[in-house]
């Protein structure tokens, strides 16, 4: 809190404060007071993902360079794979607004959907014929190739129900876990995350496999992670992300970035956690902080909110929030938890003082004094900061607690406690004396 120096009154507590961790280059696409470099992004992330991502940032970004560059991105991404039906979405969306070479490519289009029917009808012919042998493994691989060909295609409904039928066919628990991160993968694309702590929960189940696979276990993470985000449960979301840790690394690129896990954990943590939680799971959490080495700004962003540089604080949310906005999974959240994260910045600003000058404290967090004491009013209405204001001199009196009185309280319900273990000791020891205990028979 001294750091800022903005704020007069008597000091109740002393808080400690971190120290700035040095920053180091790294490479990260967001780019302050600049356009999000959209190839940067993109190179994050692999398989349909990564075209769910350009086509987001085509619709919401409203600059009309970045949409064209990310449909041009998103073209010749699916132009890699066989999802004919998202192609000629992509084709429409472009309208002939990048020239001949990305238009409607009907030839190709024919020729992936004819290879798909031939495709389809061999697998066909191979769960038939599985299903005739009875053979476990066989039905499964089947059914399993069913999900990828599906899957491929972008007929995500019926890829789920295949890679779903393999759990009745599944003979180890290597089995089931795939199954289960196949299942996450296809939930995810299609926006029911409601599924994905379902299938977390089973592979769970399948303790003695997962033991010695971190890989499989980061993954699981990450997965409950995204489906807590999207439920608005933020502070279970920040726990899952923060255990993910660096070693799923480049492994689950299909569906998240080790970058996003800096970024979602970091925001959510901030929101939702007390100072001693930030410091303990965040700041000094070894492998987490490898991933906030990979995203600057959200390391730099945390730092100076546990060290009470409130004003460098809300410049940071400020400088990426037209970023985050494009996020796919940010984008929906991101005004509660910038809500959230202020609301707490107030508080734990106040929180050590007996009393607040509200010039000051405008100041400290670059805003009027009359929004800053809006913002108060609400909190103080929400029981979220204990204080009066007083309008006619805009100084903040802080309600702290009879701190003598509390402590009379906790001694004599010690006391309490005490003797009623006391007592509860002696009857027991008159028991087995008298010999008045029941004896198993």
């Amino acid at each position: 809190m001294a750091t800022e120096g903005d704020a007069v009154g008597t000091v109740t507590e002393e808080e400690e404060i971190c120290v700035d961790v040095g920053a180091k280059d790294r490479h990260w696409p967001v780019m302050l007071d600049e356009h999000l470099d959209i190839e940067a992004y993109a190179a994050l992330y692999t398989g349909r993902t990564k075209i769910r991502r350009l086509l987001f940032i085509a619709d919401n970004c409203g600059v009309a360079s970045m949409e064209l560059e990310a449909l041009r991105m998103a073209y010749d991404e699916i132009k890699t794979g066989e999802n004919t039906q998202l192609f000629r979405e992509v084709v429409a969306k472009i309208d002939g607004r990048l020239g001949p070479d990305y238009g409607s490519d009907n030839a190709w289009a024919d020729a992936v959907d004819r290879r798909a029917e031939l495709r389809k009808e061999k697998l066909e012919n191979e769960l038939k014929a599985s299903m005739t042998n009875l053979i476990k493994e066989s039905i499964r691989m089947a059914y399993n190739d069913f999900g990828d060909f599906y899957y491929a295609h972008g007929q995500l409904g019926e890829a789920l129900k295949s890679y779903v039928r393999t759990r009745d066919y599944c003979t180890t628990s290597p089995h089931i876990i795939h199954m289960c991160l196949n299942a996450i993968l296809v939930s995810t694309e299609m926006g029911h995350f409601f599924n994905i702590s379902s299938y977390v929960s089973l592979a769970w189940q399948n303790q003695d496999r997962l033991d010695s696979d971190s890989v499989t276990i980061s993954k699981l993470h990450c997965a409950a992670g995204l489906a807590d985000l999207m439920g608005k449960k933020y502070k279970l979301a920040a726990r899952k992300f923060l255990e993910t840790g660096p070693l799923v690394q480049n492994n689950y690129t299909e569906v998240i970035a080790l970058q996003d896990i800096a970024t979602y954990g970091g925001l959510c943590a901030l929101a939702t956690f007390d100072r001693a939680e930030l410091k303990s799971c965040v700041i000094d959490n070894f492998n987490f902080r490898n991933c906030l080495d990979l995203v600057p700004e959200i390391r730099e962003l945390i730092n100076d909110f546990y060290s009470g540089r409130y004003a460098s604080c809300m410049e940071h949310l400020e400088n990426l929030k037209s970023n985050l906005l494009l996020d796919i999974h940010l984008h929906d959240h991101l005004k509660t938890l910038y809500e959230q994260i202020r609301s707490k910045a107030l508080s734990q600003y106040v929180h050590p003082f007996v009393s607040v000058d509200l010039h000051m404290m405008a100041s400290a967090f670059k805003t009027r004094v009359t929004d800053l004491e809006k913002e108060l009013e609400a909190l103080i209405t929400n029981n979220q900061i204990k204080a009066r204001i007083d309008s006619q001199n805009k100084i903040l009196y802080a309600q702290h607690a009879d701190q003598r009185n509390s402590t009379f309280q906790r001694v004599l319900q010690t006391e309490s406690e005490f003797d009623r273990e006391v007592r509860t000791m002696l009857l027991r020891a008159s028991l087995l004396k008298h010999e008045r205990n029941l004896r198993k028979p």
